[in-house]
Protein backbone atom coordinates (compact mmCIF):
# COMPACT_ATOMS: atom_id res chain seq x y z
CA UNK A 1 0.00 0.00 0.00
CA UNK A 2 1.80 3.19 -1.11
CA UNK A 3 1.91 5.96 1.51
CA UNK A 4 1.13 8.59 -1.06
CA UNK A 5 -1.85 10.94 -1.26
CA UNK A 6 -5.43 11.30 -2.44
CA UNK A 7 -6.76 14.44 -4.17
CA UNK A 8 -9.02 16.77 -2.19
CA UNK A 9 -11.68 16.34 -4.86
CA UNK A 10 -11.70 12.54 -4.42
CA UNK A 11 -11.36 12.47 -0.64
CA UNK A 12 -15.07 13.12 -0.01
CA UNK A 13 -14.29 15.65 2.72
CA UNK A 14 -14.67 18.93 0.80
CA UNK A 15 -17.80 20.86 -0.16
CA UNK A 16 -19.01 21.28 -3.73
CA UNK A 17 -17.88 24.93 -3.64
CA UNK A 18 -14.31 24.00 -2.72
CA UNK A 19 -14.18 21.14 -5.24
CA UNK A 20 -15.38 23.52 -7.99
CA UNK A 21 -12.85 26.15 -6.88
CA UNK A 22 -10.03 23.59 -7.05
CA UNK A 23 -11.28 22.55 -10.49
CA UNK A 24 -11.21 26.23 -11.52
CA UNK A 25 -14.82 26.18 -12.71
CA UNK A 26 -15.46 29.28 -14.88
CA UNK A 27 -18.60 30.26 -12.95
CA UNK A 28 -16.48 30.95 -9.82
CA UNK A 29 -13.80 33.11 -11.48
CA UNK A 30 -15.49 36.37 -10.43
CA UNK A 31 -15.23 35.36 -6.76
CA UNK A 32 -11.44 35.49 -6.47
CA UNK A 33 -8.50 37.50 -7.75
CA UNK A 34 -5.93 34.87 -8.78
CA UNK A 35 -5.80 31.09 -8.49
CA UNK A 36 -2.95 29.71 -6.32
CA UNK A 37 -0.31 28.76 -8.89
CA UNK A 38 3.36 29.63 -8.53
CA UNK A 39 3.21 31.76 -11.70
CA UNK A 40 0.38 33.95 -10.32
CA UNK A 41 2.34 35.17 -7.29
CA UNK A 42 4.44 37.62 -9.32
CA UNK A 43 1.33 39.49 -10.53
CA UNK A 44 -0.12 39.40 -7.00
CA UNK A 45 3.08 40.88 -5.63
CA UNK A 46 3.04 43.73 -8.16
CA UNK A 47 -0.60 44.55 -7.42
CA UNK A 48 -0.17 44.47 -3.64
CA UNK A 49 2.84 46.81 -3.90
CA UNK A 50 0.61 49.43 -5.53
CA UNK A 51 -1.86 49.76 -2.67
CA UNK A 52 0.02 48.87 0.53
CA UNK A 53 1.30 52.15 2.04
CA UNK A 54 4.69 52.49 3.75
CA UNK A 55 2.84 53.90 6.78
CA UNK A 56 1.13 50.55 7.26
CA UNK A 57 4.52 48.81 7.39
CA UNK A 58 5.69 51.18 10.12
CA UNK A 59 2.57 50.53 12.22
CA UNK A 60 2.88 46.77 11.66
CA UNK A 61 6.52 46.57 12.78
CA UNK A 62 5.88 48.86 15.78
CA UNK A 63 2.92 46.70 16.86
CA UNK A 64 4.89 43.45 16.49
CA UNK A 65 7.89 44.76 18.42
CA UNK A 66 5.56 45.80 21.23
CA UNK A 67 3.68 42.48 21.20
CA UNK A 68 6.92 40.47 21.42
CA UNK A 69 8.28 42.40 24.43
CA UNK A 70 9.21 39.94 27.17
CA UNK A 71 9.31 36.97 24.79
CA UNK A 72 12.49 35.17 23.87
CA UNK A 73 12.36 34.83 20.09
CA UNK A 74 14.59 33.15 17.54
CA UNK A 75 16.99 35.08 15.33
CA UNK A 76 14.95 34.10 12.26
CA UNK A 77 11.69 35.51 13.73
CA UNK A 78 13.45 38.71 14.81
CA UNK A 79 14.96 39.01 11.33
CA UNK A 80 11.53 38.52 9.73
CA UNK A 81 9.97 41.24 11.89
CA UNK A 82 12.74 43.64 10.81
CA UNK A 83 12.32 42.61 7.16
CA UNK A 84 8.69 43.77 7.25
CA UNK A 85 9.96 47.37 7.19
CA UNK A 86 11.32 46.71 3.70
CA UNK A 87 9.09 47.37 0.68
CA UNK A 88 10.37 44.15 -0.91
CA UNK A 89 9.00 41.97 1.90
CA UNK A 90 5.59 40.32 1.69
CA UNK A 91 3.65 37.92 3.87
CA UNK A 92 1.77 34.66 3.61
CA UNK A 93 -0.85 34.39 6.34
CA UNK A 94 -2.92 31.81 8.12
CA UNK A 95 -5.32 32.43 10.99
CA UNK A 96 -6.55 30.20 13.77
CA UNK A 97 -8.43 30.22 17.03
CA UNK A 98 -6.58 30.10 20.37
CA UNK A 99 -7.33 26.41 20.91
CA UNK A 100 -6.03 24.96 24.16
CA UNK A 101 -2.60 23.36 23.52
CA UNK A 102 -3.11 23.94 19.75
CA UNK A 103 -6.38 21.93 19.65
CA UNK A 104 -6.68 19.57 16.66
CA UNK A 105 -3.77 18.64 14.39
CA UNK A 106 -4.74 20.91 11.51
CA UNK A 107 -3.43 23.90 13.51
CA UNK A 108 0.03 22.51 12.74
CA UNK A 109 -0.75 21.85 9.09
CA UNK A 110 -1.95 25.44 8.54
CA UNK A 111 1.26 26.90 9.92
CA UNK A 112 3.56 24.42 8.18
CA UNK A 113 1.76 25.13 4.86
CA UNK A 114 2.37 28.86 5.44
CA UNK A 115 6.08 28.46 6.27
CA UNK A 116 6.67 26.08 3.36
CA UNK A 117 4.97 28.40 0.84
CA UNK A 118 7.24 31.26 1.97
CA UNK A 119 10.26 29.03 1.37
CA UNK A 120 8.95 28.12 -2.11
CA UNK A 121 8.32 31.77 -3.02
CA UNK A 122 11.80 32.81 -1.88
CA UNK A 123 13.39 30.25 -4.23
CA UNK A 124 11.31 31.66 -7.09
CA UNK A 125 11.79 35.39 -6.29
CA UNK A 126 15.30 35.89 -4.91
CA UNK A 127 14.99 39.70 -4.81
CA UNK A 128 12.07 39.54 -2.38
CA UNK A 129 11.52 38.19 1.13
CA UNK A 130 8.47 36.32 2.38
CA UNK A 131 7.39 36.16 6.01
CA UNK A 132 5.01 33.50 7.41
CA UNK A 133 2.31 35.03 9.65
CA UNK A 134 0.06 33.30 12.16
CA UNK A 135 -2.85 35.68 12.86
CA UNK A 136 -4.23 34.76 16.29
CA UNK A 137 -8.02 34.98 16.51
CA UNK A 138 -7.78 36.79 19.84
CA UNK A 139 -11.01 38.75 19.35
CA UNK A 140 -13.23 35.68 18.99
CA UNK A 141 -15.62 34.87 21.82
CA UNK A 142 -16.54 31.22 21.16
CA UNK A 143 -14.76 29.85 24.23
CA UNK A 144 -16.60 26.51 24.05
CA UNK A 145 -14.91 25.84 20.69
CA UNK A 146 -11.38 26.25 22.07
CA UNK A 147 -11.40 25.24 25.76
CA UNK A 148 -10.40 21.61 25.23
CA UNK A 149 -8.25 19.19 23.28
CA UNK A 150 -8.31 15.43 22.79
CA UNK A 151 -5.49 13.20 23.94
CA UNK A 152 -6.07 9.61 22.78
CA UNK A 153 -9.46 8.76 24.28
CA UNK A 154 -9.52 11.58 26.83
CA UNK A 155 -11.03 15.04 26.41
CA UNK A 156 -8.91 17.52 28.38
CA UNK A 157 -11.15 20.51 29.21
CA UNK A 158 -10.73 23.91 30.82
CA UNK A 159 -13.92 24.82 32.66
CA UNK A 160 -14.24 28.57 32.97
CA UNK A 161 -16.64 31.38 32.12
CA UNK A 162 -15.76 33.74 29.28
CA UNK A 163 -17.69 36.75 27.99
CA UNK A 164 -15.22 38.97 26.16
CA UNK A 165 -12.50 38.47 23.55
CA UNK A 166 -10.77 35.16 24.33
CA UNK A 167 -7.27 36.57 23.88
CA UNK A 168 -7.74 38.76 26.98
CA UNK A 169 -8.96 35.83 29.08
CA UNK A 170 -6.97 35.07 32.25
CA UNK A 171 -5.14 31.70 32.28
CA UNK A 172 -6.19 31.15 35.88
CA UNK A 173 -7.39 27.58 36.44
CA UNK A 174 -5.10 25.91 33.92
CA UNK A 175 -2.91 24.33 36.64
CA UNK A 176 -5.76 21.90 37.26
CA UNK A 177 -5.92 21.11 33.52
CA UNK A 178 -2.16 20.38 33.55
CA UNK A 179 -2.64 17.88 36.39
CA UNK A 180 -5.24 15.99 34.35
CA UNK A 181 -3.08 16.08 31.21
CA UNK A 182 0.04 14.96 33.14
CA UNK A 183 -1.78 11.93 34.54
CA UNK A 184 -2.83 10.92 31.00
CA UNK A 185 0.69 11.41 29.59
CA UNK A 186 2.43 9.11 32.05
CA UNK A 187 6.24 9.07 32.29
CA UNK A 188 9.14 9.36 29.87
CA UNK A 189 11.29 12.02 28.22
CA UNK A 190 8.64 13.00 25.65
CA UNK A 191 5.92 13.13 28.30
CA UNK A 192 8.09 15.45 30.43
CA UNK A 193 8.71 17.74 27.44
CA UNK A 194 4.97 18.05 26.78
CA UNK A 195 4.23 18.76 30.47
CA UNK A 196 6.89 21.50 30.54
CA UNK A 197 5.61 22.97 27.28
CA UNK A 198 2.07 23.20 28.67
CA UNK A 199 3.33 24.59 31.99
CA UNK A 200 5.57 27.25 30.42
CA UNK A 201 2.87 28.27 27.96
CA UNK A 202 -0.17 28.52 30.22
CA UNK A 203 1.03 28.77 33.81
CA UNK A 204 3.72 31.40 33.14
CA UNK A 205 1.57 33.78 31.07
CA UNK A 206 -1.36 35.84 32.30
CA UNK A 207 -3.72 35.70 29.32
CA UNK A 208 -4.61 33.31 26.53
CA UNK A 209 -3.08 35.46 23.76
CA UNK A 210 0.36 35.52 25.42
CA UNK A 211 0.15 31.81 26.25
CA UNK A 212 -0.68 30.94 22.64
CA UNK A 213 2.10 33.21 21.33
CA UNK A 214 4.61 31.43 23.57
CA UNK A 215 3.37 27.99 22.51
CA UNK A 216 3.38 28.71 18.76
CA UNK A 217 6.78 30.38 19.09
CA UNK A 218 8.21 27.31 20.86
CA UNK A 219 6.90 25.01 18.13
CA UNK A 220 7.72 27.14 15.07
CA UNK A 221 9.98 30.02 16.08
CA UNK A 222 13.07 28.38 14.60
CA UNK A 223 11.33 28.55 11.20
CA UNK A 224 10.85 32.31 11.46
CA UNK A 225 7.10 32.28 12.15
CA UNK A 226 5.75 35.73 13.12
CA UNK A 227 2.71 35.65 15.41
CA UNK A 228 0.33 38.60 15.19
CA UNK A 229 -2.44 39.72 17.55
CA UNK A 230 -4.99 41.89 15.74
CA UNK A 231 -6.40 43.15 19.07
CA UNK A 232 -3.99 46.07 19.00
CA UNK A 233 -4.58 49.85 19.04
CA UNK A 234 -1.67 50.60 16.69
CA UNK A 235 -3.05 48.20 14.07
CA UNK A 236 -6.67 49.26 14.57
CA UNK A 237 -5.71 52.86 13.72
CA UNK A 238 -5.08 51.68 10.14
CA UNK A 239 -8.62 50.32 10.06
CA UNK A 240 -10.41 53.54 11.15
CA UNK A 241 -11.46 54.73 7.63
CA UNK A 242 -12.90 51.29 6.82
CA UNK A 243 -14.83 51.14 10.10
CA UNK A 244 -16.32 54.58 9.28
CA UNK A 245 -17.34 53.27 5.88
CA UNK A 246 -18.94 50.23 7.50
CA UNK A 247 -20.86 52.35 10.01
CA UNK A 248 -22.22 54.80 7.43
CA UNK A 249 -22.56 52.88 4.15
CA UNK A 250 -23.10 49.21 5.15
CA UNK A 251 -20.79 48.32 2.24
CA UNK A 252 -19.96 44.76 3.30
CA UNK A 253 -23.65 43.95 3.90
CA UNK A 254 -24.65 45.12 0.43
CA UNK A 255 -21.73 43.49 -1.40
CA UNK A 256 -21.82 40.12 0.38
CA UNK A 257 -25.60 39.95 -0.02
CA UNK A 258 -25.14 40.39 -3.80
CA UNK A 259 -22.49 37.65 -3.89
CA UNK A 260 -24.63 35.31 -1.79
CA UNK A 261 -27.52 35.68 -4.23
CA UNK A 262 -25.21 34.39 -6.99
CA UNK A 263 -23.77 31.56 -4.87
CA UNK A 264 -26.93 30.23 -3.24
CA UNK A 265 -28.35 28.77 -6.46
CA UNK A 266 -25.62 26.09 -6.50
CA UNK A 267 -23.84 26.19 -3.16
CA UNK A 268 -24.36 26.28 0.57
CA UNK A 269 -23.70 29.75 2.00
CA UNK A 270 -20.99 29.72 4.66
CA UNK A 271 -21.72 33.06 6.38
CA UNK A 272 -24.43 35.70 6.18
CA UNK A 273 -23.63 39.39 6.67
CA UNK A 274 -25.21 41.70 9.20
CA UNK A 275 -26.09 45.32 8.43
CA UNK A 276 -23.06 46.33 10.52
CA UNK A 277 -20.33 43.70 10.76
CA UNK A 278 -18.62 45.05 13.86
CA UNK A 279 -18.44 44.24 17.54
CA UNK A 280 -17.83 46.58 20.44
CA UNK A 281 -15.27 44.99 22.78
CA UNK A 282 -13.91 45.46 26.29
CA UNK A 283 -12.18 42.93 28.57
CA UNK A 284 -15.43 41.16 29.50
CA UNK A 285 -17.67 42.36 26.71
CA UNK A 286 -18.06 41.52 23.03
CA UNK A 287 -21.40 42.63 21.59
CA UNK A 288 -22.71 43.60 18.15
CA UNK A 289 -22.93 47.22 17.03
CA UNK A 290 -26.48 48.01 15.85
CA UNK A 291 -27.99 50.99 14.03
CA UNK A 292 -31.52 51.77 15.21
CA UNK A 293 -33.56 55.00 15.12
CA UNK A 294 -30.57 56.96 13.77
CA UNK A 295 -28.45 55.91 16.76
CA UNK A 296 -25.64 53.39 17.19
CA UNK A 297 -26.27 50.93 20.00
CA UNK A 298 -24.25 48.12 21.56
CA UNK A 299 -26.44 45.04 21.79
CA UNK A 300 -27.42 43.85 25.31
CA UNK A 301 -25.97 47.00 26.94
CA UNK A 302 -27.07 50.58 27.67
CA UNK A 303 -24.39 52.03 25.40
CA UNK A 304 -25.86 54.41 22.79
CA UNK A 305 -24.01 56.83 20.47
CA UNK A 306 -24.87 59.47 17.93
CA UNK A 307 -22.86 59.40 14.68
CA UNK A 308 -20.58 62.16 15.98
CA UNK A 309 -20.03 60.36 19.28
CA UNK A 310 -19.24 57.00 17.73
CA UNK A 311 -16.78 58.61 15.28
CA UNK A 312 -15.04 60.37 18.18
CA UNK A 313 -14.85 57.06 20.06
CA UNK A 314 -13.44 55.38 16.94
CA UNK A 315 -10.72 58.05 16.53
CA UNK A 316 -9.68 57.94 20.19
CA UNK A 317 -10.23 54.23 20.94
CA UNK A 318 -10.17 52.19 17.72
CA UNK A 319 -9.29 49.11 19.81
CA UNK A 320 -12.92 49.05 21.02
CA UNK A 321 -14.12 48.12 17.52
CA UNK A 322 -13.68 44.54 16.38
CA UNK A 323 -14.48 43.14 12.91
CA UNK A 324 -16.63 40.04 12.68
CA UNK A 325 -15.97 37.12 10.31
CA UNK A 326 -17.10 39.20 7.30
CA UNK A 327 -14.77 42.16 7.96
CA UNK A 328 -11.81 40.44 9.63
CA UNK A 329 -10.29 39.37 6.27
CA UNK A 330 -10.39 43.01 5.11
CA UNK A 331 -8.70 44.12 8.34
CA UNK A 332 -5.96 41.49 7.90
CA UNK A 333 -5.22 42.58 4.33
CA UNK A 334 -5.05 46.27 5.32
CA UNK A 335 -2.62 45.54 8.15
CA UNK A 336 -0.36 43.13 6.24
CA UNK A 337 1.62 43.25 2.96
CA UNK A 338 -0.06 39.94 2.27
CA UNK A 339 -0.06 37.87 -0.92
CA UNK A 340 -1.90 34.73 0.12
CA UNK A 341 -4.30 33.52 2.80
CA UNK A 342 -4.09 29.83 3.71
CA UNK A 343 -7.12 28.22 5.35
CA UNK A 344 -9.32 25.17 5.55
CA UNK A 345 -12.27 24.47 3.27
CA UNK A 346 -14.75 26.31 5.51
CA UNK A 347 -12.56 29.42 5.72
CA UNK A 348 -11.87 29.59 2.00
CA UNK A 349 -15.63 29.20 1.40
CA UNK A 350 -16.40 32.43 3.26
CA UNK A 351 -13.41 34.26 1.75
CA UNK A 352 -14.97 33.48 -1.65
CA UNK A 353 -17.96 35.58 -0.56
CA UNK A 354 -15.80 38.68 -0.02
CA UNK A 355 -14.10 39.66 -3.28
CA UNK A 356 -16.61 42.42 -4.12
CA UNK A 357 -16.24 43.91 -0.60
CA UNK A 358 -12.50 44.20 -1.16
CA UNK A 359 -13.08 45.83 -4.56
CA UNK A 360 -15.46 48.38 -3.03
CA UNK A 361 -12.82 49.24 -0.40
CA UNK A 362 -10.01 49.29 -3.02
CA UNK A 363 -7.94 46.68 -1.19
CA UNK A 364 -6.15 43.87 -3.04
CA UNK A 365 -7.86 40.51 -2.60
CA UNK A 366 -5.28 37.83 -1.67
CA UNK A 367 -4.65 34.52 -3.39
CA UNK A 368 -6.69 31.87 -1.55
CA UNK A 369 -5.00 28.54 -0.85
CA UNK A 370 -6.52 25.45 0.78
CA UNK A 371 -4.19 24.38 3.58
CA UNK A 372 -2.50 20.99 3.46
CA UNK A 373 -4.53 18.13 4.87
CA UNK A 374 -2.77 15.14 6.40
CA UNK A 375 -3.47 11.64 7.64
CA UNK A 376 -0.85 10.24 10.02
CA UNK A 377 -0.50 6.47 9.89
CA UNK A 378 1.84 4.04 11.66
CA UNK A 379 3.76 1.25 9.97
CA UNK A 380 1.57 -1.25 11.82
CA UNK A 381 -1.59 0.34 10.38
CA UNK A 382 -0.15 0.30 6.84
CA UNK A 383 0.69 -3.41 7.16
CA UNK A 384 -2.81 -4.13 8.43
CA UNK A 385 -4.33 -2.28 5.46
CA UNK A 386 -2.15 -4.28 3.06
CA UNK A 387 -3.21 -7.55 4.67
CA UNK A 388 -6.88 -6.60 4.32
CA UNK A 389 -6.32 -5.42 0.73
CA UNK A 390 -7.46 -1.88 1.58
CA UNK A 391 -6.54 1.08 -0.64
CA UNK A 392 -6.52 4.69 0.58
CA UNK A 393 -9.63 5.26 -1.53
CA UNK A 394 -11.28 2.44 0.50
CA UNK A 395 -10.29 3.95 3.83
CA UNK A 396 -11.51 7.43 2.85
CA UNK A 397 -14.88 6.05 1.72
CA UNK A 398 -18.17 5.98 3.62
CA UNK A 399 -18.05 3.23 6.26
CA UNK A 400 -21.23 1.46 5.19
CA UNK A 401 -20.12 1.48 1.55
CA UNK A 402 -16.71 0.12 2.58
CA UNK A 403 -18.37 -2.58 4.69
CA UNK A 404 -20.58 -3.76 1.81
CA UNK A 405 -17.69 -3.64 -0.65
CA UNK A 406 -15.45 -5.79 1.55
CA UNK A 407 -18.21 -8.38 2.19
CA UNK A 408 -18.49 -8.83 -1.56
CA UNK A 409 -14.71 -9.02 -1.95
CA UNK A 410 -14.28 -11.58 0.84
CA UNK A 411 -17.14 -13.73 -0.46
CA UNK A 412 -16.27 -16.79 -2.58
CA UNK A 413 -19.21 -16.08 -4.85
CA UNK A 414 -20.80 -12.95 -6.26
CA UNK A 415 -23.31 -11.46 -3.83
CA UNK A 416 -24.58 -9.06 -6.46
CA UNK A 417 -27.82 -9.84 -8.30
CA UNK A 418 -27.55 -6.91 -10.73
CA UNK A 419 -27.25 -9.32 -13.66
CA UNK A 420 -30.30 -11.34 -12.54
CA UNK A 421 -32.30 -8.14 -11.98
CA UNK A 422 -31.42 -6.94 -15.48
CA UNK A 423 -32.39 -10.30 -16.97
CA UNK A 424 -35.71 -10.18 -15.10
CA UNK A 425 -36.43 -6.66 -16.44
CA UNK A 426 -35.80 -7.83 -20.02
CA UNK A 427 -38.27 -10.72 -19.58
CA UNK A 428 -40.94 -8.44 -18.17
CA UNK A 429 -40.41 -5.89 -20.95
CA UNK A 430 -41.29 -8.68 -23.39
CA UNK A 431 -44.39 -9.56 -21.35
CA UNK A 432 -45.49 -5.89 -21.48
CA UNK A 433 -45.17 -5.98 -25.30
CA UNK A 434 -47.32 -9.13 -25.47
CA UNK A 435 -49.92 -7.55 -23.15
CA UNK A 436 -49.99 -4.43 -25.36
CA UNK A 437 -50.76 -6.57 -28.43
CA UNK A 438 -53.36 -8.80 -26.75
CA UNK A 439 -55.05 -7.39 -23.67
CA UNK A 440 -53.79 -4.10 -22.20
CA UNK A 441 -55.62 -4.78 -18.94
CA UNK A 442 -52.85 -7.29 -18.14
CA UNK A 443 -50.14 -4.57 -18.06
CA UNK A 444 -50.90 -3.64 -14.42
CA UNK A 445 -50.64 -7.27 -13.36
CA UNK A 446 -47.35 -7.69 -15.26
CA UNK A 447 -45.84 -4.57 -13.61
CA UNK A 448 -47.00 -5.70 -10.17
CA UNK A 449 -45.40 -9.11 -10.72
CA UNK A 450 -42.15 -7.47 -11.85
CA UNK A 451 -42.03 -5.30 -8.72
CA UNK A 452 -42.69 -8.35 -6.54
CA UNK A 453 -39.97 -10.46 -8.14
CA UNK A 454 -37.37 -7.65 -8.08
CA UNK A 455 -38.17 -7.12 -4.41
CA UNK A 456 -37.71 -10.83 -3.85
CA UNK A 457 -34.25 -10.73 -5.47
CA UNK A 458 -33.27 -7.72 -3.35
CA UNK A 459 -34.34 -9.56 -0.18
CA UNK A 460 -32.31 -12.61 -1.21
CA UNK A 461 -29.31 -10.39 -1.85
CA UNK A 462 -29.62 -8.80 1.61
CA UNK A 463 -29.95 -12.21 3.29
CA UNK A 464 -26.88 -13.53 1.49
CA UNK A 465 -24.90 -10.40 2.45
CA UNK A 466 -25.95 -10.92 6.06
CA UNK A 467 -24.87 -14.55 5.91
CA UNK A 468 -21.53 -13.58 4.35
CA UNK A 469 -21.11 -10.92 7.03
CA UNK A 470 -21.32 -13.67 9.70
CA UNK A 471 -18.81 -15.85 7.83
CA UNK A 472 -16.29 -13.02 7.46
CA UNK A 473 -17.10 -11.21 10.73
CA UNK A 474 -13.54 -11.22 12.06
CA UNK A 475 -12.00 -9.73 8.88
CA UNK A 476 -14.77 -7.15 8.58
CA UNK A 477 -14.29 -6.13 12.20
CA UNK A 478 -10.58 -5.56 11.48
CA UNK A 479 -11.50 -3.37 8.49
CA UNK A 480 -13.85 -1.22 10.56
CA UNK A 481 -11.45 -1.03 13.51
CA UNK A 482 -8.65 0.19 11.24
CA UNK A 483 -10.86 2.80 9.59
CA UNK A 484 -12.02 3.99 13.03
CA UNK A 485 -8.40 4.31 14.18
CA UNK A 486 -7.51 6.48 11.20
CA UNK A 487 -10.86 8.31 11.00
CA UNK A 488 -12.13 8.78 14.60
CA UNK A 489 -15.93 8.95 14.76
CA UNK A 490 -15.85 8.53 10.94
CA UNK A 491 -14.35 11.99 10.64
CA UNK A 492 -10.92 13.38 9.82
CA UNK A 493 -8.11 12.61 12.25
CA UNK A 494 -6.78 16.15 11.81
CA UNK A 495 -10.03 17.60 13.14
CA UNK A 496 -9.91 15.67 16.43
CA UNK A 497 -6.49 14.39 17.50
CA UNK A 498 -3.95 16.64 19.21
CA UNK A 499 -0.27 16.66 18.20
CA UNK A 500 0.79 15.51 21.69
CA UNK A 501 -0.60 12.02 21.09
CA UNK A 502 1.79 11.51 18.16
CA UNK A 503 4.69 13.48 19.64
CA UNK A 504 4.65 11.13 22.61
CA UNK A 505 5.43 8.19 20.32
CA UNK A 506 7.71 9.66 17.66
CA UNK A 507 9.35 12.62 19.44
CA UNK A 508 10.55 15.52 17.27
CA UNK A 509 10.23 13.36 14.17
CA UNK A 510 6.57 14.39 13.99
CA UNK A 511 7.43 17.97 12.98
CA UNK A 512 10.35 16.81 10.85
CA UNK A 513 8.06 14.48 8.88
CA UNK A 514 5.35 17.10 8.40
CA UNK A 515 7.83 19.71 7.13
CA UNK A 516 9.40 17.13 4.85
CA UNK A 517 6.16 15.89 3.26
CA UNK A 518 3.87 18.90 2.86
CA UNK A 519 3.69 20.69 -0.49
CA UNK A 520 1.33 23.70 -0.15
CA UNK A 521 0.57 24.22 -3.85
CA UNK A 522 -0.52 20.61 -4.40
CA UNK A 523 -4.19 19.92 -3.70
CA UNK A 524 -3.66 16.50 -2.20
CA UNK A 525 -4.54 14.84 1.07
CA UNK A 526 -1.09 13.72 2.24
CA UNK A 527 -0.60 10.41 4.03
CA UNK A 528 2.44 10.46 6.31
CA UNK A 529 3.94 7.22 7.61
CA UNK A 530 5.28 7.66 11.14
Amino acid sequence: MPTDCISYQKSGYFSKLIVDYLDEKPELKSLYNRFPTLENFKSQLVEKAQNYPLENRKNLVAALENQYKGFHISESTQANISLLSNSKTYTVTTGHQLNLFTGPLYFLYKIVSTIKLCETLKKEHLDYDFVPIYWMATEDHDFEEINYFHFKNAKISWNKESHGPVGRLSTEGLAVVLEVFASELGIGVNAEYLKELFKNSYLKHNNLADATRYLANELFGDKGLVILDGDDKTLKQLFIPYVKNELTNKTSFLKVTETNSILETNYEIQVNPREINLFYIEDDLRERVLFEENLYKVNNTNLVFSEKEIFELLENNPEKFSPNVILRPLYEEIVLPNLCYIGGGGEISYWLQLQSTFEANQVTFPILLIRNSVLLATEKQIKKADKLNLSWADLFSNQQELFTKKIKEFSQFNVDFSEQKEHLKVQFDKLVLIANQTDKSFIGAVNAQQTKQLKGLENLEKRLLKAEKRVHAEKLEQVILLQNELFPNQGLQERKANFSEFYLDVNGKLFEKIFQELKPLESNFTIILL
